[in-house]
């Protein structure tokens, strides 16, 4: 990476929120969604190297496109509303009170972190809680409990 990227990338974590979204503002030319600021930083870190550096191969966008196809047969509109309904965006915390103790779980990029550990569900962080089997959606109060059924 050049000295410049760098110094960009490293800029995004002190940087103040309204800086982030005018820094958003100039490299998508649109309005920054209402993502947290942890999203913003990654989000723009991969604008700033993709500027720098090409973005995907045509043949790697040809092929999640071919993907996408298959999951949702090319309903974008579809593809979108899944993405937003079935996960918390990166950086939200959920929090449940068991047996008079709190439990607070991290939404990741890759996953769920709970008690510095990486899950890759909320069934699992739920189970390791209860010593039982859950719907980690339900019993951190993402989902009606009655619409699981």
């Amino acid at each position: 990476m050049t000295d410049t990227v760098l110094a960009q990338l490293a800029a995004l974590k002190t940087a103040p929120i309204g800086a982030l979204k005018q820094k958003w503002r100039d490299l998508f030319e649109s309005e920054p969604p209402p993502y947290n600021r942890r999203f913003l930083e990654h989000r723009l870190a991969y604008r700033i190297q993709e500027l720098a550096y090409g973005g995907l191969k045509p043949e790697t966008l040809r092929h999640l496109r071919e993907l996408a196809e298959e999951l949702d047969g090319g309903k974008v509109d579809l593809r979108r509303r899944r993405a937003d309904h079935d996960r918390p965006i990166a950086g939200t915390r959920l929090i449940r009170e068991y047996q008079g103790i709190e439990h607070c779980v991290t939404v990741r990029d890759d996953g769920y972190e709970y008690q510095g550990r990486p899950y890759k569900s909320l069934s699992a962080i739920a189970r390791a809680i209860t010593g039982t089997q859950w719907n980690g959606r339900v019993f951190f109060g993402l989902k009606n409990q009655r619409a699981s059924r």
